[in-house]
């Protein structure tokens, strides 16, 4: 498809008549640079404390103490090492913005590799300050670039206090625009005391259902500095991803995982109407998640839903008929034993406050459409270039209601799923080529629905960007 040294990513891009934007690249911290940065935040002993604290899976074990202690197995070779050049402009930003239109995009949104487990460290005082000299150290070496890629803020989440203060300071302080959090957060459970096997039984608290503390103050505090909430969470280590051998059986599915158990949490836990302008992206684990949601929602609440729901009532079980038929055609369960009237039926009632039989309640849904309003304009999915279940989400045939989702391309530039750069956008584009899709749902996928995302937190978030006009046009 190349033609002279233009890659076919470039080809593409000088084929559309629209802007190509990545909502989810990925720059790789230069390490001694990052811990400067930590140390400048939380002191000299920071970065020790930080390195005594991060996580024994990502390495350090041999597979015998892995075994004996049963800790899964993280991500290892996970970054471009044979490919120089790649490395090389995942890791400076003058690099990576020299090359933009090779790799055939206008505009990145860049997020961290290192410091995306920085939200999951469970002592405070060293996640606090690994996320700050995170976001020091995007906001120090990547600011001068923001013409065409946007450095992203890394939040903590384990309490409110700590996010709003971190969002205060990265947004309102240091002028960051695109800010990532955590999708849950790993929490003891205090009846169980401090033993090893307590600090190993964890509960996951996806702040909306069952959590620990009200978040509602988060998420307002994102509307009004006029941030999305990204969410970026491995769930690897948890439940059936836990090899202690075989990273890829960990790492397929996890970040679905981790993503529809968030956008579960936010749309049942009523916050998408609490907040009608709020858009919440789930990034790296595909759409297809999404779709499946989406559909097994408005599935569920039809069977299940307040008033339905009274057809399982054990109370309305005709208790003359069943004993009859029971008498007729109980066959030989009909024992002598069980002929009484007062007979077990096989649908107990559990005993339930009557105020705990609306599972709905929280988000108010009274018709299916209403779930179709609060998911579809809410919810963006991060969809990686080589996934060829992108096109579910612009499926109208099947999706109910004719509903198309909000994937948005996220080109993972930086890690292994990408191992030459210049393949990234045409990669995505082969979903054209193949026709699974259209060139409208091409554009909507690499441009319009991120512009909407993004702008539909902040009316500026382009302003002074190489995209700015084409956005404006877009939107206004």
């Amino acid at each position: 498809m190349t033609s002279g040294n233009q890659s076919a990513s470039a080809e593409v891009r000088a084929r559309v008549n629209h802007p190509i934007i990545d909502s989810d690249g990925h720059a790789v911290e230069l390490g001694r640079a990052l811990f400067e940065c930590i140390a400048e935040a939380g002191g000299s002993t920071m970065v020790d404390k930080l390195r005594r604290v991060m996580p024994a899976s990502f390495g350090g074990l041999t597979d015998q103490q892995r075994r004996e202690r049963r800790l899964w197995r993280g991500p290892w070779w996970a970054l471009p090492a044979e490919n120089t050049l790649d490395l090389a402009t995942a890791t400076f930003p003058k690099l990576l913005h020299e090359r933009l239109d090779e790799i055939g995009l206008d505009f990145t949104v860049l997020y961290p590799s290192m410091a995306l487990v920085f939200p999951d460290i469970e002592d405070e005082e060293v996640r606090r300050a690994a996320c700050r000299g995170a976001n020091l150290y995007f906001a120090r070496y990547f600011g001068e670039y923001r013409d065409r890629m946007e450095p992203v803020a890394t939040i903590p989440m384990h309490t409110p206090a700590e996010a709003i203060e971190e969002l205060q300071w990265a947004v309102g302080t240091m002028g960051f625009k695109a800010v990532v959090m955590p999708s849950f957060v790993r929490r003891r459970v205090p009846a169980l005391g401090d033993s090893e096997a307590a600090r190993r039984a964890l509960w996951l608290d996806t702040f909306c259902i069952d959590s620990e503390y009200d978040y509602d103050p988060v998420w307002a505090r994102c509307v009004e500095l006029k941030v999305a909430p990204t969410f970026h969470s491995l769930s690897m280590g948890i439940g059936f991803r836990a090899s202690i051998s075989n990273y890829m059986y960990n790492h397929i599915g996890h970040f679905a995982a981790s993503g529809e158990a968030l956008c579960k949490a936010l749309f049942m836990g009523g916050v998408t109407r609490r907040f009608p302008t709020l858009k919440f992206a789930f990034l790296e684990g595909g759409v297809a998640w999404g779709a499946g949601l989406y559909a097994d929602l408005i599935g569920h609440w039809e069977k299940r839903n307040v008033r339905d729901v009274q057809r399982y009532n054990p109370a309305r079980v005709d208790r003359e008929m069943f004993v009859d038929l029971f008498q007729r055609y109980g066959g030989k369960l009909a024992d002598e034993r069980f002929k009484s009237r007062t007979m077990v039926l096989p649908v107990p009632d559990q005993g339930m406050d009557v105020r705990d039989r609306d599972d709905w309640s929280q988000c108010g849904i009274e018709k299916a459409e209403d779930i179709r309003d609060l998911f579809i304009p809410h919810f963006y999915f991060g969809c990686e270039a080589d996934d060829p279940m992108n096109a579910t989400a612009f499926d109208t045939r099947r999706n109910p209601f004719g509903a198309r989702l909000n994937a948005i391309f996220s080109s993972d530039i930086g890690h292994w799923d990408v191992p030459d750069m210049r393949e990234v956008t045409h990669e995505a584009y082969e979903m054209v080529e193949k026709r699974l899709i259209g060139e409208d749902d091409f554009r909507r996928f690499v441009f319009e629905n991120p512009a909407r995302m993004w702008l539909g937190m902040n009316p500026d978030f382009f302003k002074g960007t190489v995209v700015e006009a084409a956005a404006t046009k877009l939107t206004g």
